[in-house]
């Protein structure tokens, strides 16, 4: 680690064989915490090279626990998270509405470290129960529509590096690659990121993979639709910009859309969506975040069809029996 160090601090990159033999060493303990925090750190002063995020990634799906789920028409709806805006738990509520109109979703996530609340400490909350089982997975997508794979359960690496991201507070080069190592493979996926340097090599990797993406940043910073301002969203096909009003929705403040400052609080918030107690811009910023992901799997064409579809699997109360069915399949 001192000579990657070393290399790093002379503002010099890594190769994509260096930045995976790193977290290969990461991953055996051979570092120690002042070097992963510094290690970290250099990825907060400059962006990441298309190679170096490919070798982070290469590392860590040749370490994780392989997860062999029937080859389906699956999605991984996951946000990098670190954009600081304290969301409530949009791509989470946003997998159960997928489910309830059709969809199969192999979520992957974590607890949240620059936020309040991730996907793992809502489903906690909830009395989930993590996970590598996989003939409880299969049942669970089966009976669900959802199954989640709690990343440090399948990354050791990951949990190596848990105590030092939990430290520093705000997001790192991990919260880069917790979307692209989801252990399943799931064939599509809606990955929302940070900032538009990042989406740019994101797109760049994606058009190496056979899978269908979509890529999403919101100009003012989220890493999601947002429905606050526009949004840039890449895809095989290209880029489009996209706002509220493509959606058929109003815009909405930032205010609306808060998680609250405690998992307790996020929770509540994730149980009134579900049970249509939520606001309607609560409502409408997870609806449209479906739409994507029902657009992506091919469900619908039009993303006007993909709203109506994603608005009548929370109203009807489907995303909500999916979650139950969740809960209860585990």
């Amino acid at each position: 680690m001192k000579n990657i160090l070393e290399k790093l601090f002379a503002h010099e990159t890594l190769t994509q064989g260096e930045a995976e033999q790193v977290l290969v060493s990461i991953a055996e303990g051979k570092s120690n915490d002042a070097q992963l925090a510094s290690f970290m750190t250099v990825y907060l002063m400059r962006s990441i090279t298309p190679d170096e995020l490919r070798g982070f990634r290469d590392a860590l799906l040749q370490l994780c626990s392989p997860v062999d789920l029937p080859d389906t028409q699956a999605i991984d709806l996951c946000g990098t998270g670190g954009d600081g805006k304290n969301t409530f738990n949009i791509s989470t509520l946003a997998s159960f509405v997928v489910a309830g109109a059709g969809g199969k979703v192999i979520k992957h996530g974590n607890y949240g470290v620059s936020s309040v609340s991730g996907s793992s400490n809502v489903l906690e909350h909830f009395g989930y129960r993590f996970t590598t089982d996989v003939k409880m997975l299969e049942h669970s997508l089966e009976r669900s529509g959802v199954c989640f794979l709690h990343a440090p359960l399948f990354h050791p690496a990951l949990k190596k590096v848990a105590p030092v991201r939990k430290q520093l507070g705000m997001k790192t080069f991990f919260n880069m690659l917790g979307p692209l190592v989801n252990p399943a493979r799931p064939r599509y996926r809606v990955t929302g990121v940070f900032s538009p340097e990042l989406a740019r090599v994101y797109n760049y990797l994606a058009q190496e993979e056979n899978e269908n993406y979509l890529i999403v940043h919101a100009l003012d910073g989220y890493d999601e639709v947002s429905l606050t301002g526009t949004v840039k969203i890449f895809s095989r096909s290209g880029e489009r910009l996209s706002d509220a009003e493509s959606f058929g929705m109003k815009k909405v403040q930032p205010v609306e859309i808060l998680g609250g400052t405690t998992v307790e609080e996020a929770a509540a918030v994730f149980q009134d969506v579900l049970s249509n107690k939520g606001t309607v811009a609560q409502e409408n910023v997870v609806i449209a975040n479906a739409a994507l992901a029902l657009q992506c799997l091919g469900l619908h064409a039009e993303i006007s069809d993909a709203v109506c579809a994603a608005r009548e699997s929370l109203h009807s109360g489907k995303a909500l029996r999916s979650f139950s069915q969740l809960l209860s399949a585990n």
